[in-house]
C-alpha cells in the first residue's frame, strides 16, 4: 500500500478524474507509441515510457525499449515521485540520489539496472496530473535545462492530444470519426519528425547533452503540431 506521506493533497480528486476520463484505453492507441518512440529518439536514450499512476499500481500503456514492463507497484515506481511533488523530476545518477526515494523504488531501480531517470508531468483535460512522460538510461547522464524544457514540451503535446481525443469522444459518432482523421494525421507527423531527428543525429553525431540548436529544430515542429491540435474542432 502506498504511504499517505507519498500522496499529493488532492489525490482522491486526481484518482476520480483519472477514472472519469477512462485514461488507460485512451493511451493504448498506437499514436502514443509514436510519442514515446519520438521522445527516445530526441534524447538518444534507449527507454521512454508513458506512465499512468493509479491508486496502487503504475501502468505503462506506451512503452519504448522496456518490453514486458507493463505495470509495477506504485511504491516501486520512480514516476510516483513526480505525482508526489507535482512537478518534473530528474535523477542524474540513481546510484547516488536515493535520499527522497522509497526503499522499494531504490531496490526496483537497482534490479532493473536503471541509473538515469527524467519524468515530466502528463495532465488530464482538467489539468490534474495523470502520470509522466519519462526517459530512462542504464548509465548516469547529464540533463540540461534545454533538454528539460523539451521533455516538458513533449509531455504538454501528449496532454493536448489526450484532451482533444476526450472532446471528440464526448460528442456524437461524428466526433469519433473526426478524431480518427486527426489521429492518423498526427501519427504520420510524429513518424516524420522521428525520422528527421534520426537523420540529424546521423549527420551530426550523438551529443550529450543534446545541442540547443538541434532541440530548436524539433521545437519548431512541436509548435506546428500544437497549432494543428488547437485548430481541430470535434
Amino acid at each position: 500500500m502506498t504511504s499517505a506521506s507519498l500522496l499529493p493533497d488532492d489525490e482522491l480528486e486526481r484518482l476520480r478524474s483519472l477514472r472519469a476520463h477512462d485514461i488507460l484505453p485512451t493511451l493504448i492507441e498506437p499514436l502514443f507509441d509514436e510519442f514515446v518512440a519520438l521522445t527516445a529518439q530526441v534524447f538518444s536514450l534507449p527507454i521512454s515510457l508513458i506512465a499512468v499512476v493509479e491508486e496502487e499500481e503504475v501502468y505503462y500503456p506506451a512503452n519504448h525499449g522496456m518490453a514486458g514492463n507493463d505495470r509495477q507497484p506504485r511504491v516501486e515506481a520512480l514516476c510516483s515521485t513526480a505525482i508526489e511533488k507535482s512537478r518534473a523530476v530528474v535523477y542524474h545518477d540513481l546510484a547516488l540520489e536515493t535520499s527522497n526515494l522509497s526503499p522499494e523504488a531504490v531496490r526496483a531501480a537497482e534490479a532493473n539496472e536503471l541509473r538515469f531517470y527524467a519524468g515530466a508531468l502528463l495532465r488530464l483535460p482538467d489539468q490534474r496530473p495523470l502520470g509522466t512522460l519519462c526517459i530512462i538510461d542504464r548509465q548516469p547522464r547529464t540533463f540540461s535545462a534545454d533538454e528539460q524544457q523539451m521533455l516538458d514540451n513533449l509531455a504538454a503535446l501528449i496532454s493536448q492530444a489526450i484532451a482533444a481525443r476526450h472532446v471528440c469522444f464526448a460528442q456524437s459518432h461524428a466526433g469519433a470519426e473526426r478524431w480518427e482523421r486527426v489521429r492518423a494525421q498526427l501519427q504520420e507527423e510524429l513518424r516524420e519528425l522521428t525520422a528527421l531527428v534520426r537523420y540529424l543525429f546521423t549527420r551530426h553525431g550523438v551529443q550529450i547533452p543534446v545541442p540547443a540548436d538541434l532541440l530548436a529544430q524539433v521545437e519548431r515542429r512541436l509548435l506546428d503540431l500544437q497549432q494543428f491540435l488547437s485548430e481541430q474542432q470535434c
